[in-house]
């Protein structure tokens, strides 16, 4: 089993973002084992981390991915997520300085340089891969994606545009390293020169140029030379490759599309984990352990708001759920609780209590589509601090439950000792629901 990878050391490039044309730095730095891939705004106050997942992506964005957690965003981020993927990279922080990455030479090319530069280092961990068992598939008039069972990662992009000079152009990789710096990384972004003044009319590619895209005219003619004949064709690969990087972890799978662009790749990557998720929790009654992707396949919480990291035990009734969350000194809310003295809040002890309780509801199938909306807490009671280092065992059983309604009691634990407890109530509501 291939072990996970990082970088041995930093590199940074600086350049301006393709469309917001601001100035950018972004540094590459090496993570800890089992911590993938993170964007860090580096420039904005509490510098928000903003993990590579399908659940940030902006879905208001089509010309590019951007991911967005609170107010803090990303802009463009597929070429870097290409390179790392492509290159085997499982764990970097990835530091930028404005909000959005820079374009470059408009390829991947300068990012896939810099970072062989700096090599890799194998960590002491299993590399953690997505496989499907079966064909998943996307499409709407002439635009597909379809994934298919594989034990390796294989793209195959068509493109079509008649009346252009381009006509249509089908490249198809399996994805490693190698063909990855040779063949895909320096096919470059283009765009056609009659959109070019719409583009910027909707205040788009402030920072584009002749340096960092190539325009295609309406009989084809590009304003530089191509790198490949199919550089078009690879292109849109290689923007697949970064936004199916959204999946969060490395996917095996051979992924065929047709026409399509980062809007539908991003909606891809979330179908492929939707049906992944659900699969692996699999019907009632629930069996544990749950990792972290089944439990966000049944709880609606998501960064930074999700506080349980693993379900450890489910009893034969489904009424009874033991959670895990591990407490660390990196966690959002010890930047003010306190600053000179790390505890973590009572509420959020109490909430983690209670997302054990929704997975236990929430995960039968009457229950599936719905939300725990949180009614009142009652005997609540708090015993000792938890701090940096704890790893919380947190217990809940259901007591009470009725269509809409259900009661659990639950308590949390350090080291064997309860630190807090409380009988909590919950409204179950539809998603779809106003």
């Amino acid at each position: 089993m291939r072990k996970q990878q990082s970088i041995a050391g930093q590199v940074s490039l600086t350049g301006v973002g393709l469309h917001t044309g601001n100035a950018s730095t972004v540094t590459f730095t090496p993570a800890e084992p089992n911590s993938g891939l993170v964007f860090v705004r580096v420039d904005l106050p509490a510098t928000p981390r903003i993990p590579v997942h399908a659940d940030y992506a902006n879905p208001e964005e089509k010309l590019h991915t951007a991911l967005k957690v609170g107010d803090a965003e990303v802009k463009t981020v597929e070429h870097v997520l290409a390179t790392a993927i492509g290159l085997g990279i499982d764990n970097m922080e990835i530091h930028v300085t404005s909000n959005e990455v820079p374009i470059l030479d408009g390829s991947a090319k300068p990012f896939a340089e810099a970072l062989v530069g700096v090599g890799f280092v194998e960590q002491d961990a299993p590399c953690s891969t997505m496989g499907i068992s079966n064909q998943i598939s996307l499409s709407e008039g002439d635009i597909s994606l379809t994934a298919t069972p594989a034990d390796h990662l294989e793209l195959t992009f068509t493109v079509d545009y008649p009346n252009s000079g381009i006509g249509r152009q089908t490249v198809s990789f399996a994805i490693t390293p190698e063909v990855f710096e040779k063949e895909i990384a320096p096919a470059r972004t283009f765009c056609f020169r009659k959109d070019v003044e719409l583009m910027r009319a909707a205040g788009l590619i402030k920072g584009g140029s002749l340096e960092n895209a190539l325009v295609i005219d309406d009989d084809g003619t590009t304003s530089q030379s191509l790198r490949y004949s199919d550089e078009i064709a690879r292109h849109k690969l290689l923007d697949l490759l970064g936004d199916l990087a959204l999946v969060g972890k490395r996917l095996e799978s051979h992924v065929h599309a047709v026409r399509s662009g980062h809007a539908w790749n991003a909606r891809f990557a979330k179908k492929i984990l939707q049906e992944v998720r659900m699969k692996a929790v699999g019907n009632w009654p629930l069996k544990a352990p749950l990792d972290i992707e089944q439990i966000r396949a049944i709880l609606p919480h998501r960064y930074p708001f999700l506080f349980v990291d693993r379900l450890i035990e489910v009893n034969e009734e489904g009424t009874r759920g033991v959670g895990i969350k591990n407490v660390t000194l990196n966690e959002w809310f010890f930047q003010g609780h306190f600053p000179n003295k790390a505890v973590m809040p009572g509420v959020l002890i109490l909430e983690a209590m209670a997302q054990v309780g929704g997975i236990i509801l929430l995960a039968k199938e009457k229950n599936r589509g719905q939300l725990a909306f949180l009614l009142s807490m009652e005997d609540v009671k708090f015993r000792k601090p938890v701090v940096p280092g704890d790893q919380l065992r947190l217990e809940a059983e259901i007591v009470k439950e009725k269509k809409r309604f259900g009661r659990c009691v639950g308590k949390a634990y350090v080291d064997g000792a309860v630190v807090a407890e409380a009988a909590i109530n919950f409204a179950l509501v539809d998603a779809n629901e106003s």
